[in-house]
């Protein structure tokens, strides 16, 4: 019997026909991760909660369970090292109730380009980016094969915005966009959703490794509001999501001029600015 996949607000769990899939979410232990855990909970789906802090992890899985009902798994890992990006792979491939994966796992550093070390980098471009393209293959196959699916990357505006001065971070995040754009464009027509989610300044963590202090920063949204406004911009399939910006139109100006400017980028002859000296 073909099962009915349904990834959106779910308002007949009673139904036997529908089967709800797991999620998957990496960074669970706190913050958005925590938040996204919560929110896909509450909506009946089943949880695979993925970070480094076991006792945060198995705090927050208790606490589902008992208020949820729906069953939570706890997968312990370091993204960054490669045994344990391994393992995370392999449960992706393997368990077919995982029909959603989050990815939400990301770290950010203080300092300008050339005072942050080559390791803190090389780190944050793990995490940011490696590991999420890593978890986004292993799970993919399996989504496009069941045509049904999704995959939610959390990007950031900063992708948007070398003014920020975050060079590094910004690289990453701007990675992040352009590889669920790309995938929006291989595995949609196969039935996968794919949603960029691109957060603006929120009261998470990150600013502790940041070194800064959250309290003293303006316009700071809290992960509720960003979650609830993404997981509705997900029910909407929309392909980016951007909660702090008011005017749609904005993104859709932005976009429209990118894609405006394709059919110019391919030609023989470089443009005539190029061929005279002046």
């Amino acid at each position: 019997m073909t099962m009915i996949m349904n990834i959106g607000p779910l308002t007949e769990k009673s139904n036997p026909m529908v089967q709800i899939p797991a999620v998957l979410i990496t960074g669970a232990s706190t913050g958005i991760g925590a938040t996204y855990a919560e929110r896909f909970a509450r909506r009946g789906h089943d949880l695979v909660l993925v970070a480094r802090d076991v006792v945060r992890l198995e705090a927050l899985a208790s606490r589902l369970r008992q208020e949820t009902g729906v069953t939570v798994d706890i997968l312990p890992a370091d993204l960054t090292q490669t045994t344990d990006l391994a393992k995370v792979e392999t449960k992706l491939q393997d368990d077919a109730r995982i029909g959603i994966l989050v990815n939400n796992a990301g770290t950010a550093f203080g300092g300008s380009f050339i005072d942050q070390s080559s390791d803190n980098m090389t780190k944050l471009v793990a995490l940011n980016a490696t590991a999420l393209v890593r978890l986004s293959h292993a799970i993919a196959p399996r989504l496009a094969k069941a045509g049904e699916g999704a995959i939610i990357n959390i990007g950031s505006v900063v992708g948007l915005a070398p003014e920020f001065g975050m060079t590094v971070y910004g690289a990453t995040k701007a990675f992040v966009l352009f590889l669920s754009q790309g995938l929006a464009h291989e595995l949609g027509p196969q039935g996968v959703y794919i949603q960029a989610v691109l957060p603006a300044t929120t009261r998470t963590e990150i600013w502790d490794h940041v070194g800064v202090d959250v309290n003293t920063m303006s316009n700071v949204m809290e992960v509720a509001d960003l979650v609830d406004a993404a997981l509705v911009g997900f029910d909407r399939r929309e392909p980016v999501t951007i909660p702090p910006l008011h005017d749609a139109g904005q993104w859709d100006a932005l976009d429209g001029a990118r894609k405006a400017m394709l059919g110019n980028l391919v030609n023989t002859l470089p443009g005539e600015r190029y061929r005279t000296l002046g």
